[in-house]
């Protein structure tokens, strides 16, 4: 009996090692090219549900409008934190300057009742006190895909971040750079309508 448990506590341990530690056959296949336009065609139907007029060019200022594609890395998991070769996290980020607060409430507002109608869970929505800011957060997938959109008084700046779940780039050899780390967005454009 004293035996036993130290060596079915070692088991149970070697297990949930396994269980937790990731390689790059536990991630879905997709292009890091097709997770960014995914996350733009997001950041994009966004912009159009806010009413945003004035378009926001690629790049990423000091200070003002930015608009950039990005990726981390992803993880094995367990006791290590090792990178999965291949792996990548998409992200899109994006932020406007001089919002005044009368539109970004609306617009939050719209896109809200927006994200909801068209199947977002919405996770998080109000004003931040503490940091005099309105926030959107929602996912879906779930929780695979997620945004998130803020604006903040005291810079009188909008923010907008899509991200999506791991996957790995199939074209990707050993000794490249991370996925998605060179992409560029198209640029964010007011609606047609």
């Amino acid at each position: 009996m004293l035996l036993a448990v130290p060596l079915l506590l070692a088991l149970a341990f070697a297990v949930w090692i396994a269980v937790v530690t990731k390689d790059a056959s536990d991630f879905p296949r997709a292009a890091a090219r097709t997770a960014a336009d995914r996350l733009a065609e997001h950041s994009q139907e966004a912009y159009d549900v806010l009413g945003f007029t004035r378009a926001v060019a690629p790049g990423q200022p000091v200070v003002g409008d930015e608009n950039v594609l990005g990726s981390d890395a992803c993880y094995r998991g367990g006791l290590t934190d090792e990178e999965v070769g291949g792996a990548y996290r998409m992200y899109h980020r994006w932020a406007l300057a001089d919002v005044p607060a009368g539109q970004a409430r609306a617009g939050l507002r719209r896109l809200r009742d927006h994200l909801d109608d068209a199947g977002w869970d919405i996770t998080s929505y109000g004003r931040d006190a503490s940091r005099d800011a309105w926030e959107l957060e929602a996912a879906r997938s779930d929780g695979e895909e997620r945004i998130s959109f803020a604006w903040s008084a005291d810079r009188g700046s909008f923010t907008g971040f899509a991200s999506a779940a791991c996957a790995v780039d199939p074209g990707w050899r050993e000794g490249d750079d991370r996925p998605g780390e060179d992409l560029t967005p198209p640029a964010l454009r007011p609606s047609a309508a």
